[in-house]
């Protein structure tokens, strides 16, 4: 393996909660009405400093989509996924796009998001609302 070299983003960071790498900008949300297992996740034009797993079909509640696992670079951790193909005309916008799983991540001002026992016990595969 070479050299790790990781973009360092300015103004408001989200991070990955465990080594703090810059994921993404908060200007670069363009959702925040996503779901996923753990709770809230954030739809994002564009992450950094992450790899891309294998594509997959998955079913999720807005249809049938071709994603992938998004990793962090810095420490390995899965952040969340990677829309390659949406099959339904009305998810195409997803397309190209990255959801950050918000349990995963730290926000710009260094908080985590965490789960209540609720949601835990309760939680759900869903992709968005």
């Amino acid at each position: 393996m070479g050299r790790l070299f990781l973009v360092n983003l300015e103004g408001r960071i989200y991070s990955c909660k465990h080594c703090k790498t810059h994921l993404a900008l908060g200007e670069d949300i363009v959702s925040k009405s996503f779901h996923c297992r753990h709770g809230k996740a954030y739809l994002f034009n564009k992450v950094v400093n992450i790899t891309i797993g294998e594509t997959e079909e998955r079913m999720m509640m807005t249809g049938l989509h071709t994603v992938a696992d998004i990793f962090c670079v810095g420490c390995g951790s899965i952040v969340g996924w990677k829309y390659e193909t949406a099959h339904e005309k009305g998810q195409k916008y997803k397309e190209g796009k990255s959801v950050l799983e918000r349990y995963k991540i730290s926000g710009p001002d260094g908080s985590n998001y965490w789960i209540s026992r609720e949601a835990h016990i309760g939680g759900s595969d869903a992709d968005d609302v």
